[in-house]
């Protein structure tokens, strides 16, 4: 005898696949919903290291730029320092210049020539006098040109005077010059014949 299924398993299959797909849809919405979340907290791990990197590089900028402030100071320090130096060796190195001057200017004038005055602006000497003769003033020169602190003698002025004034020296002049420090040979030459003049 033939059996016959009278309940409505159709609709029971569809409800059972309709379970199915719902619970399968579920599961992927939640799959889904969990893979958003990681991939957003593994975005926000990646965003919060770059954050920690990059306060760490701003730290170590501002760290490095007081190191440059201070290198910059330590410069400038070094620079004011290395400008006082150059003006102490200037000036131990032309302590006795004045001195020598003063000795080549007695040791260089001729007899027959007065000085009256000598003016000096930077390195340039201006030297004002008078004299017996003209021939006296080129001797004055030569002596000049063989100082060992003083260069390039120019004769300027030679012009007669009036012999009311001055009878005995009827000539006035006026030489230009160049002082200079002089070298090492020189001012140990220089050195030894002051020491052994009186």
């Amino acid at each position: 005898m033939r059996t016959i299924n009278l309940l409505p398993w159709r609709e029971d299959l569809r409800r059972e696949r309709q379970r199915n797909f719902l619970i399968v849809l579920g599961v992927a919405a939640l799959v889904a919903a969990l893979c958003v979340f990681l991939v957003k907290q593994l975005y926000d791990a990646r965003i919060d290291n770059q954050n920690a990197r990059n306060a760490f590089l701003q730290s170590e900028i501002t760290t490095l730029d007081q190191r440059i402030k201070k290198i910059e100071r330590l410069d400038e320090t070094r620079q004011r320092l290395l400008e006082r130096k150059d003006v102490i060796e200037s000036l131990q190195a032309n302590r006795t210049l004045m001195v020598r001057l003063f000795d080549q200017l007695v040791r260089t004038v001729p007899s027959g020539i007065r000085l009256l005055d000598v003016q000096q602006v930077d390195q340039q000497l201006t030297i004002n006098g008078t004299s017996q003769s003209s021939a006296r003033v080129s001797t004055y020169l030569r002596n000049l040109e063989s100082s060992p602190i003083l260069s390039n003698p120019q004769l300027e002025i030679i012009e007669a005077e009036q012999a009311e004034t001055t009878p005995q020296m009827p000539y006035g002049f006026r030489i230009r010059t160049t002082l200079g420090v002089p070298d090492e040979p020189e001012q140990a030459g220089g050195s030894g014949a002051e020491g052994t003049s009186p």
